[in-house]
Formats: structure tokens, sequence, C-alpha cells
């Protein structure tokens, strides 16, 4: 039975639901819910959002796991996305994950959805709990030398293989490619499916690091901030400078008249 006023001061309830783990909620929210101190109301109102939040935020999580199960069945599942692809510079890169049905990971969301910090974080839970994880960069000149479409196929069968699983389902975000056996293409998979969204996690902080040692070496290009994409900058520095032996010359036609490299 909830108490109508504790003894404790309304300063260090207000703290105590504040601080409190998301499984200490209830209990908490039922005791002091019928004090009718000011400070512990609100308190108690800011704990049930949360409380609510959280809820939602689990059942979620649960929802991608339970996805990746009904898509890819029972045996052994792997999630593939992709990043880069409409990038003017750097490779094209692609990961497969392979996760575990426990435990999970909160806060798995497709990479686009969260903050760099977050997804550092992330991408380092991926890589503990994962079963395994590959990857595959395509570099630019190959990517002019073959062209985008085959370029992704062979990075997905890349990173697919870098796994050194024979996955018996393979998940892929965005439409068919045809690249591997037991292909499944689940239009924004990484929105909806665990193994998509934690490839798609890992794939953009991979090749975000590898775009930010790329900056060390040309830093004229700004590839840090605009990680090879088509920036107002990147750009102008194109015009200014030329082209390096990091840019996809097919891609680059609308920035230079005649595309030189150095």
């Amino acid at each position: 039975m909830a108490n109508m006023t504790s003894s404790a001061p309304a300063a260090q309830i207000s703290a105590e639901l504040g601080s409190a783990p998301l499984e200490d909620l209830p209990e908490l929210i039922e005791r002091y819910r019928e004090d009718p101190r000011v400070q512990v109301m609100k308190a108690c109102e800011r704990a049930k959002r949360r409380l609510e939040r959280e809820q939602a935020e689990h059942e979620r999580v649960r929802g991608l796991y339970t996805s990746m199960r009904e898509l890819g069945g029972e045996g052994v599942v792997v999630g593939v996305d992709e990043v880069g692809r409409g990038s003017v510079a750097g490779p094209l890169t692609v990961c497969a994950v392979c996760l575990p049905d426990e435990p999970l990971i909160w806060g798995l969301d497709d990479s686009k959805r969260l903050s760099p910090a977050r997804r550092e974080v992330l991408a380092a839970r991926i890589a503990e709990v994962a079963r395994a994880v590959g990857i595959c960069h395509i570099p630019a000149a190959q990517i002019d030398e073959i062209g985008m479409a085959a370029a992704l196929r062979r990075a997905v069968a890349g990173a697919v293989a870098d796994t050194g699983l024979e996955p018996d389902c393979v998940l892929m975000d965005g439409n068919p490619l045809h690249a591997v056996e037991h292909e499944r293409d689940v239009v924004h998979g990484d929105a909806t499916v665990a193994c998509i969204a934690a490839a798609s996690i890992v794939a953009k902080v991979t090749r975000d690091e590898l775009m930010v040692e790329l900056d060390t070496e040309y830093p004229a290009y700004h590839f840090a901030q605009c990680k090879g994409y088509a920036s107002p900058e990147h750009i102008a520095a194109i015009r200014e400078h030329g082209l390096t032996d990091q840019h996809r010359v097919s891609f680059c036609g609308n920035f230079l008249e005649t595309a030189r490299l150095f």
C-alpha cells in the first residue's frame, strides 16, 4: 500500500526516482505516488514517462530480433548492409554480422538514426556480442573499373565470406543483388532487423574511421567531415585541386570538366 507521505526529504526522493534502475521504478513510483509534495509528484511523473520510454524502447529492440528470426529462420543468419555507395571518394564498405539471440543489444538501430558517439558505443558492443563480423572494402579505382552494381555484389560476397560462416540465410538491406546464396532482401531492413541494423552500424563506424585516417593524407578535401560525400567544401576542393587516387572519377564529372589525378 502506498505511503501518504514519506519521512524522507522531497529532494532525496526526487533524486532517487531520477537515478533508479529501470527495474526498480515501478516499485518506487508506487511507493511515492500519493506523496502530496509537489516536488515528489513531479518526480513521479518524470519517472513514469522514463519507464514508458524505456519499455517502448525495449519492445522495439525485441521486435528487431523477432524479425531477424522470422525472416531468417532458425539456422545461421547473417545481416548485411553497406555504406559509401553515394560518396564520390573513398571505398564502398559492406559489413556482415551474425548475432546470437541472447544477449540483446539495447539501443540497436539504423545507423542513420544514431549519433556518432552512440554508434561508437554500439559498434564496440556488437564486436563483443556478435558470433561473427565480416568487412569488405571496394576501393574507388575498382568502382570506376567495374561499376557500382558489380562492386556491391563483390563487396557483399566478400563481407559474408569474411565472417568465416556458411549462413543458412543472408538478410540484406535494400533491393535484390543476387550476390550470395540464400540471400533475402529486406527494404528498410537496417531499421527493422537486428543483424542488419548491427551491420549498418559497424559499416558506418568502420568507414568513417577510414575516412578520418585519409583526411591526414589529403587534408585539403575535408574527408574527416564529409566522409567522401559531395559537400560544398569537398566540391570546392575538387575544383581547386583536382582528384586524388581516392576519388571515383566516374562520379566526379559534374565537378570537373576534365578529371585529373595527382
